[in-house]
């Protein structure tokens, strides 16, 4: 038996679509024990997107990007977020998106992406599924300041920072991205061992 066999949709409502819609949906879920249960959900329909992590090997460096996030402050995180560079598709192939989201958000042109994941998030609530890539970089590939676009209300800083710093800032709590703490670890186990 499928997941889809187990899994009957009955209502699903538009909350709100004001960025992405939040909806709601009724479905009936039959349990390990073939009863069928009715469950309500929240979901929030998030396009996918791509994360990167630029690294330096010779330098030992990593590139990050530091910005207001609105839901972490309202969770009381009264700082900027540093976090991996990452944006949603937009309809682009993943390897595509990101070398453009790299270069709005970090400022490098980033020549080969080596995509090394794919994750939910957050699968109990949003529909997102995150591809995840490291690339190498040089200073020369750097072809603006970066920061992001600003009528996408975008106001980002370029951090670049030693991966032994950065792995630092995850043990004494200054990075709480997730997308940035995976691709960290990832690098701490695969290209910088």
């Amino acid at each position: 038996m499928t997941i889809s066999d187990r899994v009957r949709i009955k209502d699903v409502r538009v909350l709100s679509d004001n960025w992405t819609p939040l909806k709601t949906t009724t479905f009936e879920y039959r349990r390990a024990d073939g009863a069928w249960q009715t469950q309500y959900r929240e979901t929030y329909e998030r396009d996918n997107a791509a994360a990167v992590l630029p690294y330096n090997l010779a330098r030992r460096t990593v590139i990050l990007v530091k910005q207001f996030r609105l839901p972490a402050f309202i969770r009381g995180y009264d700082d900027l977020l540093i976090e991996a560079a990452a944006g949603v598709l937009d309809n682009a192939s993943p390897e595509e998106r990101i070398r453009a989201e790299a270069e709005e958000e970090t400022g490098y042109r980033l020549h080969h992406v080596h995509k090394v994941f794919e994750a939910f998030m957050s699968p109990g609530a949003v529909t997102e599924k995150l591809h995840f890539f490291v690339a190498e970089y040089e200073p020369d590939m750097r072809v603006s300041d970066g920061g992001g676009l600003e009528h996408e209300g975008e106001d980002i800083e370029v951090l670049e920072l030693s991966i032994d710093e950065a792995l630092a800032m995850i043990a004494d709590g200054r990075i709480i991205d997730a997308k940035a703490i995976m691709l960290l670890q990832y690098a701490a186990l695969h290209v910088f061992r």
